[in-house]
């Protein structure tokens, strides 16, 4: 892989990790296209690179880690708080609403630091519910991986996934308001937000996409289906790249170099934080019809041209 390559596939993660149109089949249909034009690019679906995949993948973590600096810190600030009052004094876990708030702003007051504290163990309720669609995410995906692998050598395979991705993106923006707020998800509404999440691993079906729409599905709030997409965005994909690092590493021998896997992070971050502060507000008013038209004209070409190269 040469340098201008890994900056290539670098900006192209970091401008659709958060479009909900599926930055891993654009990572390899990317991948596909430059093969066909005489690359000397491993295949998509090979050892290396799926593990520069992962790589650009945690890079556009760091985009969220620096977007939501402030919120991030809040929340672990309360997870560890309540973790410390549930030690200290146990009782149950209320149900009293209250904001994950994703969005930049200003490091809060102490006032403000007091009044959510009447909020008692909220956050750490919302944490443990996160814990639980990871780990259905993972018994989803897990059984799931021969599938992938086929996937991603497959482009008329991908085009099909983008179509149903736009389909679900159409409907979204069908959908009426929703009468679930945040403090309202339960094991039920953490499960069938996981199963999204674990079907969203076959390329061509969006992780924010699949998250947001099943969480539309059992009524939760627009608002609150997108901020808890980006919440357990971190245990995911930081999860899933460590147990296929493992995995690769015990089983195939990864010819790459350093520098690339260097450069495509360090790109694909810095083009993520650019990218994330952009589509924020596209996100937040559900504009997702726009992605719909995108997804769909992409499938055509995919299954008619690339298929015929």
């Amino acid at each position: 892989m040469s340098i201008f390559e890994s900056i290539f596939l670098g900006i192209i993660q970091g401008i659709f990790m958060f479009f909900p149109v599926s930055s891993t089949s654009h990572l390899v249909l990317t991948q596909h296209w430059l093969i066909q034009r005489g690359s000397s690019l491993p295949a998509p679906e090979s050892a290396e690179m799926i593990f520069f995949d992962l790589i650009v993948h945690v890079g556009t973590l760091v985009s969220i880690a620096v977007v939501f600096r402030r919120s991030l810190s809040r929340f672990l600030y309360r997870v560890w708080d309540d973790l410390v009052s549930l030690i200290s004094s146990p009782q149950s876990l209320p149900s009293k609403s209250f904001s994950l708030k994703l969005r930049p702003e200003k490091t809060p007051s102490l006032t403000k630091i007091k009044k959510d504290r009447k909020d008692e163990k909220l956050y750490l309720r919302l944490a443990l519910l996160g814990m639980l669609s990871v780990l259905v995410t993972g018994l989803i995906g897990f059984p799931l991986k021969s599938v992938f692998k086929e996937v991603f050598a497959t482009p008329s395979a991908i085009a099909i996934t983008l179509s149903i991705t736009g389909i679900l993106l159409w409907y979204t923006d069908m959908k009426v308001k929703q009468p679930r707020g945040l403090r309202e998800i339960n094991p039920f509404v953490a499960t069938v937000i996981g199963i999204g999440q674990g079907l969203a691993l076959i390329p061509g079906l969006s992780r924010s996409g699949m998250t947001i729409s099943f969480a539309l599905f059992v009524g939760l709030k627009r608002q609150w289906a997108a901020e808890y997409s980006f919440f357990i965005a971190f245990p995911t994909i930081l999860g899933a790249t460590l147990l296929q690092s493992i995995e690769l590493s015990q089983t195939e021998s990864i010819a790459l170099d350093v520098l690339p896997l260097v450069i495509g992070f360090i790109v694909s971050a810095i083009v993520g934080i650019f990218a994330l502060q952009i589509v924020l507000n596209f996100l937040y008013r559900a504009k997702f019809r726009y992605f719909s038209y995108y997804l769909w004209i992409l499938a055509i070409i995919v299954a008619f041209g690339m298929e015929n190269n």
